[in-house]
């Protein structure tokens, strides 16, 4: 098979036109290309008036080394790498099964592989099943009733569920997991175009569905899963070489889990449990995050903003962007979480505090366009102990809270008023799409003032980039806290704790992954990980670089 890259048509091309332009580009005849397969489709839109279409294609081809060797010094053209999936290990008999703890994406990728090893690993899951979390969780927006172990943070599925389902990430992927994890999707019920889109996303409907039928492939395989089982405690145990290892789980009720090997895969907002780590001397590190707020503006806009004449075109579905700012004090601000045609939703875990997120259904159809738009902070803005970056977001969303009117309606904000610096009295034509509603007033009461003045200053930037992101009626909602874990548990070559031999730290709640597919694929990587050491092999040199390995976030 030949991979040929950057092959660009028109964005209204006939259906005939890829065919007719792959031949004269590997310069062969209509009869010697047996067949071609879209491995990728995106687009180029910088300019507005004429869209291509941007393709990766995979074709079968006669005589395929003679033309490879015609076209040596093509970096367009060359052998289709080899991205099916091998299992690196299978369970021998009578062997304990690990423990995989949280369901979100890097939780279930990672208990999925293991079962699909013959591991039969044990899933532990504070929250509830997908189905009765959803109905938890519309407490909240519908009647302003929180369930604290059962929301968008918390349950079957993790924060990834209530999102706009983007699948695509900027993290280092040479052995193609993300090939598994789409795959792995699409048979548990996602669109198969997800495979082949620049930009693959699912929304909240369809990950709830695609979140049950794994659940239930997972089980077939011999695993089990225990949903209302919040670990309390870790039994550690020290030998008489000072290494520490692993010998338990104690759920919240008291139960006594041996277990010897466990995924911790917490999710961002696990807060309770980074403090139990804590207590019991599990190596952690503050980590940077972000804190802003959402901003929505209408869909339409965004859309001709972006795409010109184009908007509307069925292959470009709903317009997203992009945007960073480099502020004079320093800051950077940066659009995170872009939902295209999608709400923002109240997304905290804890009373008392509001927590903005941004989600879209599959459609992306709703009027508004919404994203994050937060300031990158470091651990020098909360000093403090490891976990002092917990404080700090707490902090900001009790001021929220108490901004909304303390019944968990959201603080929101005109960006005309915004830049004005006055409080919000009323809205304009772009109506919240939050729930349980907005409360006007002044956001800078629940955002620092490094944040504010770098927010004020990116929006007159991003309107040069995005002309009519700066309207004066475009909504702003506080705050965005939650955007990564303001934690990292580090981990060695190995993927175990570097201190506590037997805890597999993963995902985004011990800092190594920043969306959907980069948490499933980081699960891959440590179930892999767990599976050599559980089978006494050692973990090739070219996987233990992804122990450390770097996220983009957003």
């Amino acid at each position: 098979m030949i991979r040929l890259t950057e092959l660009r048509l028109p964005l209204n091309h006939p259906e005939d036109a890829l065919r007719a332009a792959v031949l004269p580009r590997l310069g062969i005849a209509d009869a010697a290309l047996k067949a071609m397969y879209v491995f990728r489709r995106g687009y180029d839109a910088r300019k507005p008036q004429a869209i291509m279409l941007v393709y990766t294609l995979d074709c079968e081809v006669a005589d395929e080394a003679a033309i490879l060797a015609r076209h040596v010094g093509d970096q367009r053209i060359g052998p289709a790498p080899d991205t099916a999936y091998r299992f690196v290990a299978r369970a021998p008999d009578g062997m304990r099964r690990p423990v995989v703890v949280g369901t979100g994406p890097c939780g279930f990728m990672a208990a999925l592989l293991l079962a699909q090893m013959g591991f039969r690993p044990l899933i532990l899951e504070r929250g509830k099943v997908v189905r009765e979390r959803t109905k938890d969780t519309w407490g909240l927006w519908r009647r302003g009733v929180l369930n604290p172990e059962s929301n968008v943070q918390y349950g079957e599925g993790g924060a990834g569920t209530f999102s706009d389902g983007k699948l695509y990430s900027q993290i280092r992927d040479p052995r193609h997991y993300g090939r598994k994890v789409l795959a792995e999707f699409v048979k548990a019920g996602a669109p198969e175009e997800i495979l082949y889109v620049s930009k693959p996303h699912i929304g909240t409907f369809r990950l709830v569905s695609m979140v049950e039928h794994i659940r239930a492939e997972i089980e077939a395989l011999g695993g089990e899963y225990r949903f209302g089982a919040r670990v309390g405690d870790v039994l550690i145990e020290t030998a008489a070489d000072g290494t520490r290892h692993l010998r338990g789980l104690v759920l919240a009720g008291g139960e006594v889990i041996e277990a010897d090997h466990a995924i911790l895969a917490l999710g961002h907002s696990a807060r309770d449990s980074f403090a139990m780590l804590q207590a019991r001397g599990v190596a952690m590190q503050a980590k940077p995050f972000s804190i802003g707020v959402r901003i929505e503006h209408p869909q339409g806009m965004i859309d001709r903003a972006r795409f010109g004449p184009n908007a509307g075109n069925p292959l470009l579905g709903a317009a997203d962007y992009k945007l960073v700012h480099h502020a004079k004090n320093g800051r950077a601000v940066y659009s995170f979480c872009m939902c295209p045609g999608g709400t923002v939703v109240a997304a905290t875990s804890e009373a008392g505090r509001v927590v903005t997120n941004g989600m879209s259904q599959y459609s992306r159809a709703e009027r508004n366009a919404n994203a994050g738009m937060v300031v990158a902070i470091s651990p020098g803005d909360y000093p403090g102990d490891v976990l002092a970056g917990i404080d700090y977001q707490r902090h900001w969303e009790s001021a929220a809270f108490a901004a909304g009117g303390g019944d968990y309606r959201a603080p929101a904000q005109l960006v005309g008023d915004f830049l004005a610096g006055r409080p919000s009295s009323a809205l304009g034509d772009v109506l919240p799409s939050y729930k349980p509603g907005v409360t006007p007033t002044d956001l800078g009461l629940c955002l620092p003032d490094f944040a504010v003045a770098a927010m004020r200053e990116a929006l007159l930037a991003f309107d040069q980039q995005l002309p009519g992101f700066a309207r004066p009626d475009a909504v702003m909602t506080g705050v965005e806290t939650r955007t990564s874990s303001p934690i990292r548990i580090p981990r060695g070559l190995d993927f175990q704790s570097v201190n506590t031999v037997g805890l597999f730290p993963a995902g985004e709640g011990a800092g190594y992954a920043g969306g959907i597919l980069s948490a499933g694929v980081d699960g891959i990587r440590v179930a892999e990980a767990l599976a050599l050491t559980l089978t006494g092999q050692l973990i090739p040199r070219d996987m233990s670089r992804g122990a450390e390995s770097s996220m983009t976030y957003g």
